[in-house]
Order: structure tokens, then C-alpha cells, then sequence
């Protein structure tokens, strides 16, 4: 079952504004005390998330099987993603889906004219096609991520309890979150004053 929250969201992971893939990565986390979220649980809260990182209208019309498609599809792109922070091979799978979500619409966004807007360039795809263009649209970022310089930059979150993975833009980033970085220094605190209090003389 899924957990799902706004008041438990964490703060965005470093890199994340940048890129949308590493947005979807992360759009599932470990809660402490309180199991797994996940921010494509539903359609309604799906359509809340495309419409935070700009891929869809906030009244967009988002069912299971998009919400369901975008899951499967955050499935792929973070099986990637660890390979490159594991410097392992890619799975077949992972690519194949990723390759087919960036081929499923065309990239290249057309001029179109109106009266309120004029001329400007959007994409042509109707409402019905938006997820296909939201999965379009991530999977070339992913695809731009793992092939370009921040590739390299990919890491997971120091935090034992957390499996979030962030951008290192400098050498001392660890974390994901500050939140993520006070819990590990409050629990190196506690064991360090917890082997202090072992080591201590008894006294009679």
C-alpha cells in the first residue's frame, strides 16, 4: 500500500530542478516511521506531480493506465540511473523502454499561431496524447542526464535511511536533503556519546 502525503514531501534533491528523471526517480521515497510514499500513487495526486515539474495543466485529465504507464516507466529510468551510480551495464529492458518512450511522439515542437498566444511553438499532441509526450519528454532528459557531464554527478544519498539519489554539483554534497544530513549527524552524535558512556570508568 502506498503512503502518500504532501506534508511528508521532502525538500527536492540537488539536481532535480535541472532534470525531470531525476525528478521521477525520486517521486517514491522511504519515509521514517512511516514505510513508503509515493507521489504517482493515484492519478490525482500523478496529475499533482506532472503538473509540479511543468508536463501537464493542473486540470488535466490523468487516468490509472497514465499514472499506471508513468510508474512503470520511473521503474526503467531508475534501474539506469544505478547502473551509472554502480558503473554496472545497463538492463536490455531498462534501455529498450526508455528508447521507446523517447521515439513514442515527435520531438520537435511546432509553430503555431493563435489570437491570444500568436506566434509561438508547442507541441501538436492533443490532450489525450499528453502523458505520451510527458514520457517523451523525460526519457530524453534521462538520456541527455547519462550522457553528458552530469552523468558523472549522479550519487545516492549518504543517509542509510534514505534511497534518494541527488546531483554532487561539489565534492562535500552528501546528502539529498538537510533534513537527510541532521538525521545522520544526530545519529553519529548518539553513538558517540553512547561508546563514551560504555567506556566510562564504573565508579562504587
Amino acid at each position: 500500500m502506498h503512503a502518500e502525503t504532501a506534508t511528508t514531501e521532502p525538500t527536492p534533491a540537488p539536481g532535480e530542478a535541472d532534470h525531470v528523471a531525476l525528478a521521477l526517480a525520486n517521486s517514491t521515497y522511504l519515509l521514517p516511521k512511516h514505510g513508503r510514499a509515493d507521489l504517482l500513487a493515484s492519478p490525482a495526486s500523478t496529475r499533482a506531480w506532472l503538473a509540479a515539474v511543468g508536463l501537464a495543466p493542473a486540470d488535466a485529465d490523468v487516468r490509472e493506465l497514465c499514472a499506471s504507464r508513468l510508474r512503470e516507466l520511473r521503474t526503467h529510468v531508475r534501474a539506469l540511473l544505478e547502473a551509472g551510480v554502480d558503473d554496472r551495464p545497463a538492463a536490455p529492458a531498462s534501455l529498450d523502454a526508455v528508447n521507446a518512450a523517447l521515439t513514442s511522439v515527435p520531438a520537435a515542437l511546432l509553430l503555431q499561431y493563435d489570437e491570444e498566444s500568436r506566434w509561438h511553438r508547442a507541441a501538436a499532441h492533443p490532450v489525450t496524447q499528453l502523458v505520451d509526450r510527458a514520457l517523451a519528454v523525460i526519457a530524453a532528459d534521462l538520456a541527455d542526464l547519462l550522457a553528458g557531464p552530469d552523468g558523472r554527478l549522479v550519487a545516492r544519498c549518504g543517509a542509510p535511511s534514505c534511497e534518494r539519489l541527488l546531483l554532487r554539483t561539489h565534492a562535500r554534497r552528501t546528502w539529498c536533503s538537510v533534513r537527510c544530513g541532521d538525521r545522520v549527524r544526530a545519529a553519529r552524535s548518539y553513538a558517540r556519546r553512547s561508546l563514551e558512556s560504555d567506556s566510562a570508568p564504573a565508579t562504587s
